[in-house]
């Protein structure tokens, strides 16, 4: 009788437990299917950290970025991952996108092993491959720094060769490159094999007076479905950077997501865990002064074809998480 009781007892915990589970908010994320985000939501899903902090997790993958943008513009996905200009552009045009702050990792330019470029002015004549097309964030930043610090105009003075991050990967490691800029995890791969950064993004924006410290990914949200849920930003954020202290403290963390890193080496993978790492921000909202100052910048590079409206950060933007 005692067994049958505590048999009894048990499952009735675990029905309200299974019971309380399906009452949660479910976010649907929206992500690349082999995206670098997947790192994180996936610790976060199997180890619990939605439930934990009262929600449940569902990752739906798509084939590029525009199509997660539509799918959360659509209503298919409740969230996704972009850089915080494009979702200011977003907001000052009407769209009710809120960002919870992501990562910080933008990368740099690298050069073939063996260059003799100290500085990006030596890179005159030569050419420059830039993934992203000549409004990439990094490009404008690393060029506003070389006219800044060199008197350098990186545009004027060097053939820029415009592709997707394959194509100047493949570019960069077979020697067609003076230099190349390209997303972060690339970059990543491109310095295990060999090349060696000139120069960071944070070094130049550092130079340039912005704060490197503002993480330019987010995860972003319609903010009527964070109002239908008035502690689910900051439970997503919790479960953020839990996930993120797991992968900063705990070796097996990584090799559970090493499958989906797409290492093709262990110097790959830890270069990418590096990286990844040293692209954590620091806890806390985003300043957004400091993020307007890094806006104006993008405004005047850039123009309107890169900022739209938003001439200045969109209040509401950042979510007030803590």
């Amino acid at each position: 009788m005692r067994i049958r009781t505590l048999t009894t007892a048990l499952c009735v915990v675990f029905a309200a437990g299974a019971a309380l589970a399906q009452d949660l908010p479910v976010i649907r994320a929206a992500t690349l299917k082999i995206g670098t985000v997947n790192w994180e939501l996936t610790t976060i899903a199997e180890n619990g950290l939605d439930e934990k902090h009262g929600f449940r997790l569902e990752m739906m993958p798509y084939a590029d970025n525009g199509a997660t943008r539509i799918a959360v513009e659509g209503g298919e996905a409740d969230m996704a991952v972009a850089d915080w200009i494009w979702v200011a552009r977003q907001r000052a045009e009407g769209k009710d996108y809120v960002v919870v702050p992501y990562s910080r990792a933008v990368g740099g330019l690298v050069v073939p092993e063996g260059s003799e470029a100290e500085t990006l002015a030596d890179l005159a004549g030569g050419k420059i491959g830039i993934a992203g097309g000549p409004l990439d964030k990094s490009w404008l930043i690393l060029r506003a720094y070389a006219q800044q610090e060199y008197g350098a105009d990186l545009k004027a003075e060097t053939e820029q060769v415009f592709g997707a991050p394959p194509l100047i990967f493949k570019s960069g490691l077979g020697g067609d490159l003076a230099g190349a800029i390209n997303f972060w995890h690339f970059l990543a791969k491109m310095k295990a094999a060999g090349m060696r950064e000139l120069i960071s993004v944070e070094t130049a924006a550092t130079a340039l007076g912005l704060d490197p410290d503002v993480p330019l990914l987010g995860y972003y949200f319609k903010g009527d479905f964070l109002e239908a849920h008035p502690d689910l930003a900051q439970g997503f954020y919790e479960a953020s950077r839990e996930a993120k202290a797991m992968l900063a403290e705990d070796p097996a963390a990584w090799e559970a997501i090493r499958p989906m890193m797409n290492a093709k080496s262990d110097a790959q993978f830890e270069q990418l865990r590096s990286d990844w790492l040293a692209g954590m921000p620091a806890r806390g909202p985003v300043d957004a002064e400091a993020a307007g100052k890094l806006l104006a910048l993008m405004g005047e590079l850039g123009g309107a074809e890169l900022v739209g409206q938003a001439d200045a950060v969109p209040d509401g933007l950042f979510a007030a998480v803590q």
